[in-house]
């Protein structure tokens, strides 16, 4: 049997800045670049960026030790159901990270994170499963974050804020410091828009923009 195969799913987008991330960490393992490749269905056959693109049933055929698999959609919703897919089917989740990514004191992140270059975690955070922090994002102190949360490029989260699952934050995002005890909570599949900033809870489902951030009113 071959050695482990690892891929990442999702050959646009998102998936093409975490693929050199994740082929300079397996090089520093000395894995070589064939053993990394993309999966993507729409896109099967082809190669981007010097690596083959799979389709899903593709790579579960295909002859190795161990698969992984980061899951790099940023829609939260889709990343959940590609998960749950790639459970079923026994491939392992793996975390990808830049080398200046940086993470201080009792943090703990769940499995499946894809963290950017000039990410900061600082200190006494818990984030679940799947999260993606792009470029320049960072989570401040004390503060919970759920499973498939996405922080687009230069999320401000700042202190004792609560993020539950599948909650997308947009770009340039400022997220207002809760208190002890009386965390900021952005709920459950909550929207964030771009730029917008937050200073008060945004109810699960809820889509906010703005400064000061406030809920689309639907027609």
């Amino acid at each position: 049997m071959n050695d482990p195969l690892y891929a990442i799913y999702g050959a646009s987008g998102c998936g093409r800045g975490i693929m050199p991330l994740a082929r300079n960490r397996l090089t520093s393992l000395g894995t070589g670049a064939e053993r990394l490749v993309f999966i993507d269905d729409a896109l099967k056959g082809t190669s981007v960026n010097g690596h083959a693109v799979l389709g899903y049933d593709d790579f579960l055929a295909a002859d190795a030790s161990c698969k992984y698999v980061a899951i790099a959609i940023a829609r939260p919703a889709i990343r959940a159901q590609l998960a749950q897919r790639c459970s079923a089917d026994g491939l392992e989740l793996w975390s990808v990270q830049a080398d200046n990514v940086v993470i201080m004191d009792a943090v703990t992140i769940g499995e499946g994170a894809l963290l950017s270059p000039f990410v900061t975690i600082t200190s006494n955070v818990h984030i679940g499963k799947c999260f993606h922090a792009n470029l320049y994002s960072y989570v401040e102190h004390d503060c919970q974050i759920g499973d498939f949360v996405t922080f687009a490029p230069g999320v401000k989260c700042n202190g004792n804020v609560v993020i539950e699952n599948g909650a997308y934050i947009g770009a340039g995002a400022v997220i207002r410091q809760g208190a002890p005890g009386a965390p900021l909570v952005i709920g459950r599949g909550a929207t964030v828009g771009m730029g917008a900033i937050v200073t008060k809870n945004v109810r699960a489902g809820e889509v906010v923009v703005g400064n000061p951030a406030r809920p689309i009113i639907k027609d």
